[in-house]
């Protein structure tokens, strides 16, 4: 089963305000919050004496620390996200993360309770 390829998945979630200073006027552009999911899909072959793509506790680990600097916190004050759209901040993620994980294939950014997201796939 050495040729098959795997995505592991693992989420987390965060709470944080924003605003978009060059959006259209009304809801966008006023200071408000959400919270929001991210995931973080790893891809490849299962390998090592364990067979697994990657630990599931080190991606778990790492998602939740890039969540904790955005916790909380005003998105546009965090270096890249002073248009905090659901596209940086897929982006954000992406960046924090790929280092660790070279197989890093997808970031979903999610706004559950208004039923938004957006999904960044690497290559």
């Amino acid at each position: 089963m050495s040729s098959a390829i795997f995505e592991i998945t693992k989420a987390c979630g965060f709470d944080a305000a924003h605003h978009l200073t060059e959006g259209p006027p009304g809801p966008y552009t006023r200071l408000h919050g959400h919270s929001f999911r991210v995931e973080a899909t790893v891809r490849g072959e299962a390998v090592g004496p364990i067979g697994w793509v990657a630990d599931l506790g080190d991606l778990d680990r790492a998602l939740r620390a890039v969540a904790a600097e955005l916790d909380h916190g005003l998105l546009n004050d965090k270096p890249g996200l002073a248009s905090p759209t659901l596209e940086h901040i897929c982006g954000y993620f992406a960046e924090r993360l790929k280092r660790e994980f070279p197989g890093l294939v997808r970031i979903v950014v999610s706004r559950p309770t208004v039923n938004e997201s957006c999904a960044l796939r690497l290559t």
